[in-house]
């Protein structure tokens, strides 16, 4: 028995003493007054039943993120939800602590991300909890077990309804944020290494965006198998956290070819390359590879550029997409492979194999998630502008826990904050505009002095030439 059943049973019982009294009364009584005391039991009773019932059927709310259409970071909005979600056989109900934000969920708020249905729509696509209800069939779950999820969207709320085989204990010593941190960059990152890169000792691996969570995963991951040499890019201000990580050879691929970096260290390539980019990076990560050498490409992160959906960098990206024969493959003794995990959620068996894994090494402690920054639901607009403009060392978290009043109220001085720095950049970069046009006509005065002593010194010359005459 469940604890929702508890009031509905405690109700009926309140229900047949209510009618059992008036059984008991008549010995006193004339039959007709038997009969009122009866129909007032019933009426004092149908209220009573429908007050039980309101708080857990209708009354019962909670908050969740919806995208409510594609754009920019205001389309994520909070809402609240009314009526307990119903469960079904095989599913748990988990009440949500902390939920993990990836580069999909951005992708997914421009429409460009296939497996989040058209809005309005819950994104998420992990979090951690404690399982609050189970329903028939689940035989390995209980009430009270902390968990972390996997699925394929709706778990930006407070609580959620998921199947019992997508969730996995949480390990003793592991936070719900680190939870909420490992299921889609660790399995990502494990699937790609061994499973299609067969990572084996003494190799070299390529690592795009070496800072964010999958790069991080990966490169945790490199260090478990003995002298793997890892190349990460990143900007310069995050090469001495990736490096303490595990990363052997930074490269700012703000500031320099990372091609070209990679061949000064290693001039017949790499083994594994881990392409999130897309579009001409995928080019260059194939000419990178050495012979027997495996490409693994996993996303199209070129294309986000900027807040909404932009259709230059969407068409770029598509106009250099990677197509090859097989058999420049056959020749060159090298492969290609795909990686998407959102369409892995059918393949339940397969992704439990990876966590009990990942699980086991996070025991041995040999990875541990690191979380960049916690935000409130309500600032999930400017933890998606954290993540987009690059600016994270490591996974960005949403937490549940409501945002405290004296933090709400700082918000809006926040926002005006904002305003006043757009407003200051904005004087400073017209100053730089009038200082420009100041400094050209400076130079245009330079540019006349000369001409103007020419014209002297030939006005001069004709003056000398008439007295002359």
């Amino acid at each position: 028995m469940s604890g929702e059943d508890a009031p509905a049973q405690q109700q009926n019982a309140v229900d047949q003493k209510q009618e059992t009294k008036p059984a008991e009364e008549p010995k006193t009584e004339s039959p007709k007054t038997e009969s009122a005391p009866a129909g007032a039991a019933e009426a004092a009773a149908t209220p009573a039943a429908t007050t039980e019932k309101v708080p857990e059927e209708e009354a019962f709310t909670y908050r969740a993120l919806v995208l409510t259409g594609y754009g920019g970071y205001d389309k994520v909005k909070l809402q609240v939800k009314k009526g307990k979600p119903a469960l079904k056989a095989g599913e748990v109900l988990v009440r949500v602590k902390a939920c993990g934000l990836n580069f999909a969920d951005l992708m997914a708020r421009q429409g460009l991300y296939d497996r989040l249905p058209s809005p309005p729509v819950t994104p998420g696509m992990e979090c951690s909890g404690v399982v609050e209800a189970v329903g028939e069939e689940v035989t390995d779950r209980k009430v009270g077990d902390k968990v972390m999820v996997l699925n394929r969207f709706g778990l930006w709320q407070e609580v959620a309804v998921v199947p019992a085989n997508h969730t996995f204990l949480i390990p003793e010593g592991m936070s719900f944020e680190e939870a909420a941190a490992l299921p889609v960059n660790y399995i990502t990152a494990y699937m790609m290494l061994f499973d299609f890169g067969n990572l084996r000792p003494s190799q070299s691996v390529l690592v795009h965006a070496a800072a964010g969570g999958v790069g991080i995963a990966a490169t945790q991951l490199c260090k478990t198998v003995n002298d793997v040499t890892v190349f990460g890019t990143a900007s310069a201000s995050k090469h001495e956290t990736i490096t303490q990580g595990g990363v052997t050879h930074p490269i700012d691929y703000r500031t320099k070819d990372y091609v070209e970096e990679v061949r000064k260290i290693s001039p017949k390539g790499l083994d594994i390359i881990l392409d999130p980019l897309g579009g001409s990076d995928t080019h260059k990560a194939y000419n990178l590879l050495k012979p027997m050498g495996k490409l693994i490409t996993y996303g199209a992160a070129n294309m986000l550029a900027g807040q909404k959906k932009n259709l230059l960098a969407v068409a770029k990206n598509w106009y250099h997409q990677f197509s090859i024969h097989t058999l420049s493959l056959i020749q060159g003794n090298k492969s290609v492979c795909g990686f998407h995990l959102g369409y892995l959620d059918g393949e339940t068996e397969l992704i439990a194999q990876a966590m009990s894994t990942i699980l086991d090494l996070y025991k041995q402690g040999k990875i541990k998630p690191r979380i960049d920054s916690t935000w409130h639901l309500e600032q999930v607009g400017d933890a998606m502008r954290k993540m987009q403009e690059r600016n994270n060392i490591g996974k960005v978290i949403l937490t549940t826990e409501p945002m405290p009043e004296e933090e709400k109220k700082e918000e809006p001085k926040k926002e005006d904050k904002k305003e006043d720095k757009k407003k200051e950049d904005k004087k400073k970069e017209d100053k730089k505009k009038d200082d420009g046009k100041k400094e050209e006509k400076k130079d245009d005065k330079k540019k006349e002095e000369p001409k103007k002593e020419e014209k002297k010194e030939e006005e001069k010359k004709e003056e000398a030439k008439k007295e002359e005459k």
